[in-house]
């Protein structure tokens, strides 16, 4: 929550925002996603402290927006999306992930 607007942008949804504190923010959510169940967690992020979450998670969707994205944090990714909705799209069309990621 970079910008501090996750809150009002979810409100309405059903779901549970979790924010982590600045300090130790790549471990912070390594630890998060762990202890959620990482074998059954999507991550989506961009920048460097989210490498570490999204290197865990069942799927990492790397986004690369106006801001840029990290290339630690790509290298971590199974995935690259343009938008946080192009990501959560990817989630609704479980083809369109396994063909991107077939051998």
């Amino acid at each position: 929550d970079t910008f501090g607007v996750a809150r009002q942008q979810l409100s309405g949804l059903p779901e549970q925002l979790t924010i982590i504190d600045q300090e130790g923010q790549a471990d912070a959510k390594l630890r998060y996603v762990e202890s959620i169940g990482a074998e059954r967690t999507v991550a989506v992020g961009n920048g460097r402290n989210d490498r570490k979450m999204l290197a865990a998670a069942a799927l990492g969707i790397a986004l690369i927006q106006e801001e840029g994205l990290a290339a630690e944090t790509l290298r971590n990714a199974d995935l690259l999306a343009t938008s946080a909705q192009d990501a959560l799209d990817l989630l609704a069309n479980p083809d369109r992930i396994r063909a991107t990621l077939r051998a």
